[in-house]
């Protein structure tokens, strides 16, 4: 059965699961237990096969290092969607400030965080994304979802005025998100051999973050931090903010753990790359576990290019000789097609000539 549009623009209200924990559950509720998913495949770290790759940016910047780490991002981007960033020229404080900031906010009382509850119509603030009927099932965390760039889409009655230092860290760490993404445009239209200028202009486009906490579960084989996905915008940036893995990939059949890493931030294509490489690069599968002892957090910054800017196979890639796999539309389209799709259809296929 299709959904009506806007229940996808917006979020029903459901328990609070840091709340939850805090009443020392020792059984699981049942509206959060997913005995339909897969069982939690791990890979041995050691088998350097399933491990995500690892791109140097200063390498990619650098003139003799260049093309060997451009092949490696190629690589990466063809056979995984996803990679760790390390050397990417954000400062270490900025990233210890979000972190900061991010562990404070969700440290406050609960009465104290719905200030900044989501309202009814709308994803952004704090509480749940995407819970559009009472009988979904719930995913095990708890999340605030902010616009941050351009600043005029910014909705600053939802952003914490507590803790104090909250919205100077998170602008000044969307604007450093933003100087990454930029760099990563030109490196993957390098990449793929197309024209990177406009790609580079549209990259000043929007700019959207979800931070996410992950309680510790009594029965965490039995519920799920984040259920498989794939991301819509052109790729997320993500920061762990712990040392304990919790984010998993698809990989040649096996959930492969992303293993945190000091400093890295972990790009992870989206459905934009994908339509854009006209197929070759990929936005893989992915989701997030939780730790019976261990709460988790990270912060992800969704990049997309401005609302004009043309989603559709690159003509270089077409003009190779390749057949265009996906339709053209704006970015305001695509989003539209998003919110307006029925739940049951995938979203890639509404895109498919």
């Amino acid at each position: 059965m299709g959904l009506e549009p806007e229940n996808l623009e917006s979020s029903i209200p459901v328990p609070n699961v840091q709340e939850l924990v805090s009443q020392q559950l020792e059984t699981v509720p049942s509206r959060y237990i997913r005995d339909d998913m897969d069982t939690i495949i791990t890979t041995v770290p050691s088998d350097l096969s399933l491990r995500v790759p690892l791109i140097d940016m200063t390498k990619l910047v650098n003139s003799e290092s260049q093309d060997t780490e451009l092949q490696k991002l190629h690589a990466a981007c063809k056979d995984w969607g996803i990679f760790q960033l390390i050397n990417h020229g954000v400062s270490d404080e900025s990233l210890r400030n979000m972190n900061k900031q991010t562990q404070e906010f969700f440290d406050l009382p609960l009465r104290e965080k719905k200030r900044w509850a989501q309202k009814p119509g709308s994803l952004e603030g704090y509480g749940q994304a995407f819970v559009t009927s009472a009988e979904q099932k719930l995913e095990w965390n708890d999340m605030i979802f902010l616009k941050a760039l351009p600043i005029e889409n910014r909705t600053l009655e939802l952003w914490p005025e507590n803790p104090p230092k909250f919205r100077e860290s998170l602008d000044r760490y969307s604007q450093d998100m933003r100087q990454i993404a930029v760099a990563l445009t030109r490196f993957m239209a390098m990449g793929l051999e197309i024209e990177s200028q406009e790609l580079y202009e549209a990259f000043q486009g929007l700019y959207q973050i979800r931070m996410n906490y992950y309680p510790p579960c009594p029965q965490p084989e039995r519920v799920m931090g984040l259920t498989p996905h794939v991301d819509i915008p052109a790729f997320a940036l993500l920061l762990d903010c712990g040392d304990k893995p919790g984010l998993q990939v698809l990989k040649d059949s096996h959930w492969v753990f992303v293993e945190p890493l000091d400093g890295a931030i972990v790009v992870n294509m989206g459905q934009i790359t994908e339509i854009m490489s006209n197929g070759l690069y990929k936005a893989p599968e992915h989701r997030a576990v939780v730790n019976k002892s261990k709460e988790r957090r990270s912060v992800v910054t969704f990049c997309y290019p401005n609302l004009s800017f043309k989603v559709g196979p690159a003509k270089e890639q077409i003009n190779s000789g390749s057949l265009p796999l996906y339709k053209t539309v704006t970015v305001e389209e695509y989003f539209q097609r998003f919110i307006n799709r029925k739940l049951e259809v995938p979203f890639m296929d509404t895109m498919k000539i």
